[in-house]
């Protein structure tokens, strides 16, 4: 009895050591581990990596940016079957321990002791996971288990389990860089949470284990084996029911990658939003989760796209067919297989389909498709496909179908309104259209060409070309502001001039019909865009003059040609250039600055920055209190860099000047994030006088009316006014044109500065475009002009001399004047002045 009451109290004294020596060991580790112990309270206030999002003005998606997909959700969002299933995978016991599973770390421990040292089973946690993904590395030692542990054990000290359960579901990487657990069900399903089926839950709970191995996507057979363990462990801890166990068990693996729907087509606006939020907000606004408003409406935007694609389509279709994009040699018992991988590197370009000819004959074709599936094309089907031989000149129509397709040739098809198939191929030529608010310069609708994926350069911002007659407007408006009026006469007749650069020395310009109209008046010249009149205008006014005067519109000096070419429109402008440019003419003779961002929210919906444009705000107190006459803009707007967005949000900040935009084609973000409307209208400077700005539109009104740009009047709209342009052999053709409410410029061309063949006016490849793009934005709008303001007249005056006339002359028209050129005029309309005048030899 002795020796075992001996031996009794021997072993307390040895547990009393042990124990003292274990608490004494956790000491010293944990005094030796504690200068490596981070402080877990910033898990109180953590921010997950949120990708930037970028929205149309009305809140659909535009573009997202960031290297994960992540969408925060609140513990209370996420359905008690996701969260049971999570727990059933990984933590069980997750609400009963103190953060660490004691059994689990001495299994650990014993595997290591058997196995020799092997490092497989953790024992972690839920809790030592978000530990050791938000504060360690994923390397195996035992020093980073023991400071996992400790970390925690502090965790849980201060979160509350729910807390460190929300942390878990949202920050784990769940494959296909989806983190968390509602990017993953968006992701693998497509669905929110509250949508996931019960083994669509243990299928997402399946893949915190091994991520990048087992996943819905990746292996469906492991993801299968282990979603029914997790399922039988719902079962086990009495989350689900027999009834449902089985039903999920049955459940079929229907796992697909999902990408976030882009709702709004604008890639090129998106990247140009991406490229000033990183500029002004650095590389954290991809992984902080702004939101980006943009001011772009998504109908108008894609009536833009739609309205780009089909006149690229029609001006290519125009120009023949080029041939297959490729061929490949088919086997003669070449199946399915084979075709698929022949289709393998070619992706649907802007509603072109790639297909492979699988067979070919006199009346028909059949291609497959890269879904799987098999069309036939007859000659209906490609009647537009003569050859292509050179910019203006195409074969004879196709008689036969394998004259046009043979069996291998890779192609592209469409769908026309009906359904049908038909022949297709990428346009060669690209496109730009913008289109601004004429108000405040805010961007309504952008498209930089074809399709964004072939090429990224953004021509509607980037791009440098020649407008031709579309610059025209800019030059009259500085002869009207110089004392001429629409009825001043110049004279349409051939000119020579001194140019050394010139075979003979001569520069010798015409007009693009090669006809002379001799002596006519000024409105008459611009609605059938007379080259050899604007020439002799601009050398009457003087080409400094001009320069200076042209500066008005947004154009930088140097962008202007100091010669007579300057009338012909050789100065380099972009597409938003020339939108800005005439939303003078549409505003009544301010100069807004184009914009695109209208605000900036942080990830809790709190803005911080709102836009704040200069506007021309004609009726504004502010406005009315204005006396300086109209003038060029600041020399700041065209010489300061264009991004100036300021990261400030306090009511009491300065609004900046709005930038111009620069050469580079970064358009501008206005400056100020102002507080609650508190700030005044910041005004946009008044550059040109309301009345010479309502004779040139009445000019432009008359281009539409009876001119070049005469096909619009399809449009039955009377606010209409615009200016075609081409430029030498076709290489440029524009449209630009604009009523109250919206500016528009469109511009076809060859990145190469290649010809767009014979014929290719401004008025037959840029028009179509401008038409169908605003024929749908102004649809069921009432009309938007600018009333005549004071100062203006209308007089009597003969067609044939401008001058004035009486009611009984048969050749009498009414014409608009300013004021003070009435009188003039009239003093001018005796017979013996107008026998001495002699208007045609300016040179």
């Amino acid at each position: 009895m002795r020796i075992l009451k001996r031996l009794l109290r021997w072993a307390l004294i040895l547990a009393f050591s042990g124990f003292l020596l274990a608490v004494l060991a956790v000491g010293v580790a944990y005094w030796l581990v504690a200068p490596r112990i981070p402080s877990v309270a910033m898990l109180k206030d953590y921010h997950m990596q949120v990708p930037l999002r970028v929205e149309s003005a009305d809140g659909k998606l535009i573009a997202s940016f960031g290297e994960t997909r992540r969408i925060p959700v609140a513990i209370a969002g996420v359905p008690a079957n996701l969260k049971h299933a999570v727990l059933s995978a990984e933590d069980a016991d997750f609400y009963h321990h103190p953060g660490v599973d004691w059994h689990g770390i001495v299994r650990a421990g014993w595997h290591v002791i058997v196995t020799g040292g092997d490092k497989g089973p953790g024992g972690s946690t839920i809790t030592q996971q978000v530990a050791r993904n938000f504060f360690l590395s994923p390397e195996k030692l035992y020093s980073r288990k023991l400071i996992e542990i400790f970390i925690a054990l502090r965790i849980e000290h201060e979160l509350s389990k729910d807390q460190i359960l929300e942390l878990y579901l949202n920050k784990m990487f769940l494959g296909h860089r989806a983190y968390g657990v509602a990017a993953a069900a968006s992701y693998y399903y497509g669905k929110t949470l509250d949508q996931l089926s019960i083994a669509q839950c243990a299928a997402i709970a399946s893949t915190f284990q091994l991520p990048s191995v087992v996943n819905p996507i990746n292996s469906p057979a492991r993801l299968l084996a282990r979603r029914n363990w997790v399922l039988g462990e719902m079962l086990r801890h009495r989350y689900i029911t027999e009834a449902q166990y089985k039903e999920a068990i049955a459940e079929r693996n229907d796992a697909a990658p999902h990408e976030a729907p882009i709702e709004v087509d604008a890639p090129y606006l998106a990247e140009m939003v991406r490229r000033q939020v990183l500029d002004r907000l650095g590389n954290d606004a991809l992984t902080e989760g702004y939101v980006v408003k943009t001011t772009v409406q998504s109908a108008q935007q894609q009536a833009a796209v739609e309205a780009v694609r089909k006149g690229l389509i029609a001006y290519d279709r125009r120009h023949g067919w080029r041939g297959p994009e490729a061929h490949q040699d088919l086997a003669a018992d070449a199946g399915q297989p084979d075709y698929e991988r022949a289709l393998a590197g070619y992706t649907d370009i802007s509603g072109l389909t790639p297909g492979l000819v699988t067979a070919s004959s006199a009346d028909a074709a059949s291609v497959f498709l890269a879904d799987g599936k098999s069309i036939h094309l007859d000659l209906a089907a490609m009647d537009w496909a003569h050859p292509y031989i050179n910019d203006s000149r195409t074969g004879p129509a196709p008689k036969q179908v394998d004259a046009v397709l043979k069996r291998g040739d890779i192609i592209r098809v469409s769908q026309d309104n009906k359904g049908n198939w038909q022949l297709a191929q990428i346009p060669a030529a690209q496109a730009a259209l913008a289109s601004i608010r004429p108000e405040d310069g805010a961007v309504e609708s952008l498209v930089g060409g074809f399709n964004f994926t072939r090429s990224k350069f953004n021509r509607a911002v980037m791009a440098a070309r020649q407008p031709g007659s579309s610059f025209k407007p800019y030059l009259y408006s500085a002869a009207f502001d110089h004392g001429f009026t629409p009825a001043s006469i110049i004279n349409d007749a051939p000119i020579a001039l001194p140019d050394p650069s010139r075979p003979g020395g001569l520069w010798t310009p015409n007009n693009d019909d090669d006809k002379f109209a001799g002596p006519m008046r000024l409105r008459e010249a611009l609605v059938q865009s007379k080259n050899l009149v604007s020439i002799r205008l601009l050398d009457a006014i003087g080409v400094r003059y001009a320069r200076e005067f042209i500066t008005r519109f947004g154009f930088p000096l140097d962008a202007l040609p100091a010669n007579l070419s300057m009338a012909l429109g050789t100065a380099s402008v972009s597409p938003m250039n020339m939108a800005r440019g005439y939303a003078v003419f549409a505003n009544g003779g301010y100069l807004v600055t184009p914009y695109f961002i209208s605000e900036i929210d942080d990830r809790s919906g709190k803005p911080v920055y709102v836009a704040n444009p200069a506007r021309a705000c004609r009726e504004c107190q502010e406005r009315l209190l204005e006396n300086a006459p109209p003038g060029p803009p600041p020399a700041d707007m065209s010489k300061r860099p264009a991004n100036s967005l300021v990261a400030e949000t306090s009511s009491t900040a300065t609004p900046a000047k709005a930038a111009s935009a620069d050469d580079s084609g970064v358009e501008t973000l206005p400056a100020d994030a102002h507080g609650n409307g508190a700030h005044p209208p910041v005004l946009a400077p008044h550059v040109l006088g309301p009345r010479t700005d309502f004779l040139i539109t009445s000019l432009m009104k008359d281009v539409i009316l009876r001119g070049t740009g005469s096909a619009a009047k399809a449009l039955d709209r009377a606010d209409l006014a615009g200016k075609t342009g081409s430029t030498n052999d076709h290489r440029d053709a524009w449209f630009v044109g604009f009523n109250g409410g919206i500016s528009t410029a469109v511009w076809v061309g060859f990145d190469n500065y290649g010809s767009l063949g014979r014929g290719e006016f401004g008025a037959k490849a840029a028009l179509p475009i401008w038409m169908d793009y605003m024929g749908t934005v102004l649809k069921g709008l009432p009309l938007n002009s600018l009333p005549m303001p004071p100062g203006i007249a209308t007089m009597l005056i003969d067609r044939s001399s401008g001058l004035p006339t009486t009611p009984d002359d048969p050749n009498s028209m009414n014409e608009f004047f300013k004021v003070e050129d009435v009188d003039r005029l009239r003093s001018q309309a005796t017979p013996q002045q107008q026998d001495q005048q002699n208007p045609y030899n300016i040179f």
